[in-house]
């Protein structure tokens, strides 16, 4: 089994929620949420490539596809793709919203 397989039923739950949250609350997906992608996609392979390379992780080359950006398997991309697919979609089915965050005086 490589990598990929083991991280689509993750992938795929949470894009399901995300649709499930879009119909049952009808709430549209942020315009931020291609900005938070990109910024941990960066991220992942910056410190993903560092902490291959420093030697703290490392793959079976049996389980990757061989494709690769730097030392990072492009399976590694999947789980920040998953987190900001599940999180926004988890943030407003547990009822939070912006103005919660804000002090008292300030709405």
């Amino acid at each position: 089994m490589t990598y990929l397989l083991m991280s689509l039923p993750f992938l795929a739950a949470a894009a399901a929620v995300l649709l499930v949250v879009r119909r049952r609350l009808s709430v549209p997906v942020p315009a931020g949420l291609g900005l938070a992608l990109g910024v941990l996609l960066v991220m992942t392979a910056v410190f993903d490539n560092l902490m291959i390379g420093a030697g703290l992780v490392a793959y079976g080359e049996e389980h990757r596809l061989g494709a690769a950006i730097g030392l990072a398997p492009v399976e590694d991309f999947t789980y920040p793709v998953a987190a900001v697919l599940l999180l926004p979609a988890l943030w407003h089915l547990l009822g939070g919203s912006v103005a919660r965050m804000r002090p008292e005086g300030e709405r």
